[in-house]
């Protein structure tokens, strides 16, 4: 997909960039019965109170209901279109099932309108079919990926992403082992579904915002560094000058260590799946 530029007519199109969408979305009109209403919460819980910090704002959405369990088996489904997500980085499209039926998947590299597709467990290898690990071949690109069987796609979602088969576990047949993008190989039951293909959109990390402002747009508050603040506010904070942080470790805004410390809940985590990590 071209990036288009700017001329920098003012300081914020100076080195702006953006995507051409023209020369992939099909149509601007998203499907009505596909969507949702999307309330703002701006970070903050049921109670009120700020969980998640730097949100806020932004332009007015609808949620598109996506498809990520591509539970619908053995019905073939035709590319009606691509369109953009708001609520997303990565294309989706419009597939017409041939029951009636309408959904939404994720737009993967390669999909074109018109195109034939179809989730099943014996579904040949084409991109945008889903079929259980257990019947991928080694070395398919491949995401949407389960993490419990039925539940739906939880890894390799966004833009430009996608993970690869590397072959099936020894011991038992169980497990199917994959690498991630990020480089990390793991193991992942072989009933899982998981569709053919990388995502779409791969440029998407080449755009140069240009400006505070299209930030704002997407509902992205401002980040204050906490070595600019007053010590009250901050454990970095203080100091004449730029100083460094001044202690054994960087801390978040509450007195924790904030590198290098493991938050995954023991109890909940697949450690043991890993065969290696991410950076090794």
């Amino acid at each position: 997909m071209p990036i288009k530029k700017y001329k920098p007519v003012t300081n914020g199109r100076r080195n702006m960039t953006s995507l051409d969408y023209s020369a992939i979305l099909t149509t601007d009109t998203p499907e009505g019965s596909l969507l949702s209403k999307l309330n703002n919460k701006g970070g903050r819980n049921n109670h009120g109170h700020i969980t998640t910090r730097h949100q806020g704002g932004g332009h007015k959405r609808k949620y598109r209901l996506i498809d990520f369990k591509r539970n619908k088996l053995d019905i073939v489904g035709k590319i009606a279109s691509v369109e953009y997500d708001p609520n997303r980085n990565a294309f989706i499209s419009l597939i017409n099932y041939v029951d009636g039926e309408k959904r939404y998947i994720l737009f993967a590299k390669g999909m074109k309108v018109g195109q034939e597709i179809i989730a099943s467990v014996n579904a040949d290898i084409k991109v945008g079919n889903a079929a259980p690990l257990k019947n991928i071949p080694e070395g398919t690109l491949i995401h949407n990926i389960e993490l419990r069987p039925g539940k739906g796609g939880q890894i390799a979602r966004s833009a430009g992403t996608s993970a690869q088969i590397l072959g099936k576990d020894e011991e038992d047949g169980k497990y199917v082992i994959i690498r991630l993008s990020s480089g990390e190989v793991r193991k992942i039951l072989a009933e899982c579904f998981a569709t053919i293909g990388e995502v779409g959109n791969e440029e998407y990390n080449l755009i140069n915002w240009g400006k505070a402002g299209r930030n704002r747009w997407k509902g992205i508050r401002p980040t204050v560094r906490g070595s600019v603040m007053n010590p009250n506010d901050h454990p970095h904070g203080g100091g004449e000058g730029r100083a460094p942080i001044g202690r054994a470790a960087p801390l978040t805004p509450w007195g924790k260590k904030a590198l290098g410390v493991k938050t995954r809940n023991k109890k909940k985590a697949s450690t043991k799946l890993i065969v290696r990590r991410k950076g090794k």
